[in-house]
């Protein structure tokens, strides 16, 4: 086991920030998710084995990096180039990924479009390989112009509680409340509850940053995506990893998720076209012409086709597997850390 993580900004060509690390050896880099920090990852940090040395980096616009603007349309882009900015600043050729949630999604487009510079990769309850919001099995979008996906698709009480910094579980969708809840759906008890929602009290709220703006649209359920911000790096409209069987990238996928997941999901309660087959969404158009996304199960198409990866799904287990089992995690991260690309 490593020693408790250290707090500390790093300078890159692109812009400050600010890491978690502890240990020597092999970096293993973790990229956290939307609505989150760095900070998640300590637990992991301090659970890896001698030899490794654990980086976590909070992401421009949250924790205690600089709330830099989100150029949308490159998707993750700006998070993806951010990374390898660190990477190259910290002065390392190559490094195990580990990404959570829209961090998968940054892991998986550093992946493809930077395949030599990793060594191993995990996902843990990945953004879809083909965005998040308005997509069929395929990939295909559901409107042309990417309805249901994007900026406007956020609660706009969430976002008020968190600009906000409301810490109380008073309104349904407080942040503590999103952790309660959506965070950890099952019967367990909550695990590192102030830790989850400092994270989210921690985002950057705005155009620029979350959820990012939104324009209307003539088709269900009345938004599309904007230019700016994160949820616009999600929206299919300019985002995906479906190229990565033919991206040159061989290193070896772990993906972890968990059964109990209700934002990563083929059913999720975050996904419009799910909202509106249960009625909670009026007007849905239909199964036909608005499903559900099947996040799962396009994820599980895409490593069908690129081959070298390995499913673990934990019972009983939501959004966050590494901080509900954060043993039974570990023991696969660590498992997996010891892989190495195929030839």
């Amino acid at each position: 086991m490593t020693a408790a993580p250290s707090s500390r900004t790093v300078g890159t060509d692109r812009l400050d920030l600010h890491i978690r690390e502890a240990g020597e050896g092999d970096p293993v880099v973790f990229v956290h998710g939307n609505l989150s920090d760095c900070a998640v990852w300590d637990e992991q940090i301090g659970l890896l084995p001698a030899g490794y040395r654990g980086i976590a980096v909070d992401l421009r616009g949250f924790g205690r990096s600089d709330a830099a603007p989100i150029d949308a349309t490159r998707g993750t882009g700006d998070f993806r180039d951010d990374v390898v900015g660190l990477i190259d600043a910290l002065g390392l050729e190559s490094v195990h990924l580990v990404g959570h949630s829209m961090g998968g999604g940054v892991v998986m487009d550093l992946a493809t479009t930077h395949p030599g510079r990793v060594r191993t990769i995990t996902l843990v309850a990945p953004v879809s390989p083909y965005g998040f919001g308005g997509t069929k099995l395929d990939g295909s979008p559901c409107t042309p112009d990417f309805a249901g996906s994007g900026g406007g698709t956020a609660n706009p009480d969430l976002v008020r509680l968190i600009a906000d910094r409301d810490e109380t579980d008073k309104e349904p969708l407080s942040p503590r409340n999103v952790v309660r809840t959506l965070y950890f759906p099952g019967p367990e008890t909550v695990r590192e509850e102030d830790l989850l929602l400092a994270g989210i009290l921690a985002t950057h709220v705005g155009d620029d940053n979350y959820p990012g703006d939104a324009t209307t649209s003539p088709h269900w359920p009345g938004v599309a995506p904007g230019t700016r911000g994160v949820l616009n790096t999600m929206t299919p409209k300019y985002f995906g990893w479906s190229d990565l069987p033919g991206s040159g990238c061989r290193a070896p996928v772990l993906w972890v998720h968990g059964d109990l997941d209700v934002i990563v999901s083929d059913t999720a309660l975050v996904d419009l076209g799910h909202l509106g087959a249960i009625g909670a969404v009026p007007g849905w158009p239909g199964e036909e012409a608005f499903p559900a996304q099947p996040m799962k199960r396009q994820t599980r198409d895409v490593l069908d086709r690129y081959g070298d990866y390995t499913e673990h799904m934990m019972p009983g287990v939501g959004h966050f597997p590494y901080t509900q089992r954060p043993d039974e995690f570990a023991a696969l991260l660590h498992a997996h850390l010891s892989r190495t690309p195929a030839v």
